[in-house]
């Protein structure tokens, strides 16, 4: 009978402790890193949802559902099974899944779909594919809606495969170093493709990049026996630039003509947009200091210049960074985006370039413009016109009236029907991992009472504390906003290890209205291990108005060190932080003031880990680099000023350095420079390379990265 009691104690005890370890998990970088084998499971959960024109249609794996906008009720549209039997193919897995299925007609019942072979439109009332394109086994394609045209590159040379299956060559001398229909410019300046079809799809325009007289970096592949050589062409600041040109191709009489924009020598072209007749090609032109920027306008037929409409100057630097949009009720009138009274906000046009009226104004920043309500005349937007953290939803009519779309404090997005009429408002909030609503923009009310309510994927686990504060930048005045991340069992009157993790740059933030405050994952990792981790946006970071962002011109880390360091001295106020222990931490930019709050202030923080760090700005590249550091000739004072070479002897903490080997944003020549200059100062970093890697590091790497991060961390600070 005792023995009977003691097992029952045990087993007492047993499911005890297993209950509490079950609400009481310990996070593992697999769970939380991106690339981690349990980092799906611990996502929030997600419905993916498009528009075919003004109804819902929920894309899954393996069907699609309309949604019944004000109950929420699904009913199934067609399944997988169902297309790949109305595409009558031998493989009976012809489509693999629904996911990224698109409606791209609002009135007809088609659907767009692909594989890796080809891209297909299935009628699904008649229950069969009506068009499959022409260009089976091309990743990379860029497809219109009107002409069922598709533009490709394959071997270097430009296509493109006509919606009757006509393939036609638009170039012949494409190669490494003349680039045709891609992404030109490094990707600045808003640019993410090379090829823009006209409303009608009878007209292409596609950049030509001229890169040949770009000097090579020497990239390695080691992996070969062999290693082989893999040149990059990477224009580094004050050096020899790419020349562009943009190019028309005409469907109709299968001939192409170039834009007359004048020699293209140290100038930028970007955000091509197009008339609603494609008849005329717009573009933004800047030249290469980037404080000149102009709106011109170009026959698309002769390539001839029309007018220049529009011209911003500034003693610093413009950038465009959207192209102009038309009015859909109004072909005659356009949209600009401009920060030139201080934050970025909408501004009307006539199509001469007449300044009609500024549509929004105050000391906050249009962040999106989402689309067009063609029914109420209005523009919808998303901006943090409430407040800086919090990005909201917004209408817009022309005498620039606004109406805000929801009512809930967080981070909307919002995905607009055809007509503009509804959306879809996914949003985030500090303590809501997502929501998604369905609003009527006429009623401006949500239609369902959430759609989704996403339960927290981290119950159970021992979750950190996440808190947000503002204290005042280095100047006195402004408000800086930071995020604070302390261990799940926080008490206040121990001291913690302390790691800033830092980014800093332009075009980020990392403190946001969104769930946990925008917390990376590996925070959470951190505060498990005892520690606290302080995040804190200083000036130079993006959506807090042009003055804020331009702080940093031609000194890029100073005046964010200095903010950085005003958040050094709030900790230093709270009993809990053990100042003697104290690190910090960030990647690329964020490597960057890394090394440099290290170096400078070589007594404050203990341990650092550097990722993908800029060393010299002289070795970054020209349109980035030129934009907030001028050129090495005529900022030689900046450039001696933030360069980390000269501050190698200074380094006292540990500091370990990591670097994809083959990156070709951060070029290894930065970390090996700095590297040298510490062997001859004498001065110990540690260094650690990721070989195949680029700037980030991908996959089950990335899982790799972070552990050896806060092994870093805690071998030398805890």
């Amino acid at each position: 009978m005792m023995r009977i009691k003691q097992l029952l104690a045990m087993a007492i005890m047993l499911a005890a402790s297993t209950t509490m370890s079950a609400q009481d998990k310990l996070f593992t970088l697999e769970d939380l890193n991106y690339g981690g084998n349990n980092y799906a499971n611990l996502r929030p959960k997600n419905m993916w949802l498009t528009w075919w024109g003004d109804k819902l249609v929920n894309t899954d794996v393996e069907a699609c559902y309309l949604i019944d906008k004000k109950t929420g009720e699904k009913t199934v549209l067609f399944t997988l099974d169902d297309i790949n039997t109305w595409a009558e193919s031998n493989d009976e897995k012809y489509v693999r899944h629904l996911m990224n299925a698109s409606f791209p007609y609002p009135d007809q019942p088609l659907v767009q779909l692909g594989n890796r072979k080809a891209v297909i439109l299935v009628d699904f009332e008649a229950k069969k594919m009506v068009w499959q394109d022409s260009i089976s086994g091309q990743n990379a394609y860029d497809w219109s809606k009107d002409s069922r045209a598709t533009a490709y590159v394959e071997d270097n040379q430009l296509f493109v495969a006509d919606g009757k299956g006509k393939k036609h060559q638009l170039s012949t001398d494409g190669s490494r170093e003349i680039v045709y229909g891609q992404s030109v410019h490094r990707n600045e300046f808003g640019i993410d493709k090379g090829t823009f079809w006209s409303p009608d799809g009878q007209k292409l325009a596609f950049y030509r990049m001229d890169q040949s007289m770009v000097t090579d970096y020497p990239q390695v592949d080691i992996f070969p026996r062999n290693a082989s050589y893999e040149p990059d062409k990477y224009p580094m600041a004050g050096m020899t630039s790419h020349k562009v040109t943009v190019g028309v191709y005409d469907l109709n009489t299968e001939k192409t003509i170039y834009l007359q924009a004048g020699d293209p020598t140290d100038r930028y072209f970007t955000n091509i947009a197009w008339s609603p007749d494609s008849k005329t090609i717009y573009m933004f032109e800047l030249n290469r200091g980037q404080n000149d920027c102009r709106l011109v306008s170009y026959n698309a037929t002769t390539g001839e210049k029309i007018a220049e409409l529009y011209r911003e100057t500034s003693d610093k630097y413009v950038e465009p960074l959207h192209p102009i949009e038309f009015l859909p009720w109004d072909a005659t009138k356009f949209v600009m985006q401009s920060q030139k009274d201080g934050y970025n906000h909408l501004y009307l046009f006539d199509k001469n370039g007449k300044e009609l009226k500024q549509l929004t104004k105050g000391p906050w920043v249009v962040m999106k413009l989402v689309g067009f309500n063609q029914k109420q005349k209005s523009i919808i937007i998303k901006a943090n016109k409430e407040h800086p953290l919090h990005h909201r939803l917004y209408s817009v009519n022309m005498k620039g009236e606004i109406k805000q779309l929801e009512t809930v404090d967080g981070v909307h997005n919002a995905k607009l029907s055809a007509s503009g009429s509804f959306l879809v408002d996914e949003y985030v909030t500090p303590t809501r991992p997502r929501v998604i609503d369905i609003v009527d923009i006429s009623h401006l009310s949500p239609l369902t009472s959430h759609l989704l309510e996403a339960e927290d994927p981290w119950a159970g686990y021992q979750q950190p504390i996440f808190e947000c504060g503002s204290i005042k930048a280095a100047d006195g005045v402004t408000d800086l906003f930071y995020r604070m991340v302390k261990p799940h069992d926080f008490n206040p009157n121990k001291k913690y290890p302390t790691v800033v993790y830092v980014y800093g740059g332009p075009h980020a933030n990392n403190v946001q209205a969104s769930w946990h405050w925008a917390s990376r994952p590996w925070e959470t990792y951190m505060s498990q291990k005892g520690y606290i981790v302080f995040i804190l946006d200083n000036r130079g970071s993006q959506y807090r108005g042009r003055d804020f962002e331009q702080a940093t011109f031609h000194q890029l880390g100073q005046i964010e060190m200095q903010d950085q360091m005003k958040g050094v001295e709030y900790l230093r106020t709270l009993p809990y932080v053990d100042m003697d222990r104290l690190g910090v931490h960030g990647w690329s930019f964020g490597g960057f003031m890394t090394i440099s709050l290290m170096t400078n202030y070589p007594d404050v923080f203990k341990v650092g880990v550097a990722g993908g760090p800029v060393i010299d700005w002289k070795w970054y590249e020209v349109m980035y680099g030129e934009r907030y550091m001028g050129t090495p000739e005529n900022n030689p004072e900046g450039y001696a000023k933030t360069s980390l070479i000269s501050k190698a002897k200074n380094l006292k903490g540990k500091l370990q350095i990591i670097t994809g080997y083959n990156d070709n944003t951060v070029v290894p020549q930065h970390c090996l420079s700095f590297l040298d200059a510490c062997i001859k100062a004498g001065t110990q970093p540690d260094f650690f390379a990721y070989p195949g890697e680029e700037h980030n590091m991908r996959g089950h790497a990335s899982v790799h990265l972070h552990e050896r991060i806060t092994q870093y961390f805690e071998d030398y600070l805890k």
